[in-house]
């Protein structure tokens, strides 16, 4: 085979770049397709903020004039500043199953990586901790929330036959929704009464509009110390604010309150998966109403985020946001909660998940190559 490997500089490059996996995953009924347009633009420094901070490149590679695989390099400066570590991060990666293709992707991204003075490469990792993400290792026959990452059984072991290690894995539950015991309702009341915590719930997305700030402000502190993440800019949390607030709905989203500060979170939604299977990657002509629907009557709700202020971790927070959305879900007729994932370190939050009646049934993988 004879592969030609080419930088993605242009538009119609960029739109081939997002299109690639149409093509590899056609016909996979566990395949959950992105939105074409928004794939492009967080490709694009004129509209991702996420190039203030970042350099990054994406190349396409081809057999015969066929797209066959593509790569994207990223530089993250604020993830290197934080942990003193030069390391470059690989991204997107999607290819057939073939060595050659596959080396060649993979090797000038890890020339690019050199050049720039890096010390090594990780990923599967996206410009934040809310972009694309890991390597899917286990959970072939599941389909995926829209938050999460699916890829063929054969991705995995290619990386590794580059030399890739694991670094560190993310885990996945499925919660079957049951009643909230009497006695975790009782417990729920007397939380609020002794730490002074008011539970803020929506009807209407613009009862949320002076909520959506604050929440990203709290996944910055919340989240600080997990693995890759950094804090995100005020023009990154309008960036995210602007992607995903139309597709939110209010009722599956709670907020913990604390004399006026916000102190926990967590964001349902719908499972959009079949809808965006349906709409194959356009809004238009009837994408949106596959993806309005979805938001009505579900079966499935994915737990998109759930922050919770390190100061406020033993005041019974997490129980009370879990003990509200719950009885919004039953109320609503879901029998399913996916999460998205969870760093296999972070044993708090896995054993919250535990309690529930629940599988274990996807794994996700980055994986680390020093040079």
């Amino acid at each position: 085979m004879s592969v030609t490997i080419r930088e993605a500089t242009t538009t119609a490059d960029l739109k081939l770049f997002a299109k690639l996996p149409f093509t590899l995953y056609k016909g996979n009924k566990f395949w959950v397709p992105p939105m074409i347009d928004d794939e492009v633009k967080s490709l694009s420094a004129s509209t991702n903020p996420a190039f203030k901070f970042c350099k990054a490149k994406f190349w396409l590679a081809f057999n015969n004039g066929k797209c066959v695989g593509r790569i994207g390099g990223i530089i993250n400066q604020l993830d290197i500043d934080k942990t003193g570590k030069k390391m470059a991060r690989f991204s997107r990666t999607e290819f057939i199953d073939d060595a050659e293709v596959v080396s060649a992707l993979f090797e000038v991204a890890e020339k690019w990586a050199r050049e720039n003075g890096m010390e090594g490469i990780h990923g599967p990792l996206g410009f934040t901790n809310l972009d694309h993400q890991a390597v899917l290792v286990e959970g072939f026959e599941h389909l995926p929330s829209i938050a999460s990452e699916y890829h063929l059984p054969y991705y995995h072991s290619q990386v590794e036959r580059l030399g890739y290690e694991k670094e560190i894995d993310w885990v996945e539950f499925r919660l079957t929704i049951q009643a909230v015991p009497e006695k975790a309702m009782r417990l729920n009341e007397v939380i609020k009464q002794r730490f002074g915590l008011k539970v803020i719930t929506f009807k209407s997305k613009s009862e949320m509009v002076p909520y959506s700030k604050k929440i990203f402000e709290l996944l910055n502190t919340a989240f600080a110390d997990l693995f890759s993440m950094v804090a995100l800019s005020d023009d990154m949390i309008q960036f995210y604010i602007k992607k995903y607030f139309n597709i939110l709905n209010p009722e599956f989203i709670k907020v913990i309150e604390k004399e006026g500060e916000v102190v926990g979170f967590i964001i349902g939604l719908p499972s959009l998966s079949e809808a965006m299977q349906k709409a194959n990657g356009k809004l238009l002509p009837f994408g949106w109403w596959h993806l309005m629907k979805a938001l009505k009557n579900p079966t499935v709700v994915d737990l998109l985020l759930t922050g919770i202020h390190p100061k406020y971790q033993g005041q019974g927070v997490p129980a009370l946001l879990i003990t509200e959305l719950q009885q919004t879900m039953i109320a609503k007729g879901v029998k399913y909660a996916e999460t998205t994932g969870i760093i296999e370190t972070n044993q708090k939050a896995i054993q919250v998940w535990q309690n529930y009646e629940h599988i274990q049934h996807k794994r996700k993988r980055c994986y680390i190559k020093m040079f």
